[in-house]
């Protein structure tokens, strides 16, 4: 189980910073990062800190698909992981 939280410490630091790479990049009207890719990071395992990045540097918070997609994605994977952790736990 360390490994996969160590996964996922990694995984949603490395959201968190493309969101934040992702604005300052907009900011300066240099080339962006996709849109897939920050969904792509978001699904793998870094929701939670794709959806903090989304809020922390105001990116993406008028786009729908992100408003409503990226709660959706860490809905989800809050779900698994507690039915995992509560699965290990007998």
């Amino acid at each position: 189980m360390q490994a996969v939280n160590f996964y996922l410490l990694l995984l949603n630091a490395a959201a968190f910073a493309a969101m934040g790479a992702d604005k300052r990049k907009a900011i300066r009207g240099d080339y962006r990062i996709p849109e897939r890719t920050l969904f792509l990071l978001s699904f793998i395992g870094g929701s939670l800190g794709a959806y903090t990045g989304m809020y922390c540097f105001r990116h993406k918070t008028r786009h729908k698909k992100f408003v409503i997609g990226m709660p959706l994605i860490l809905v989800f994977h809050l779900t698994v992981y507690v039915i995992l952790i509560s699965g290990l736990s007998y």
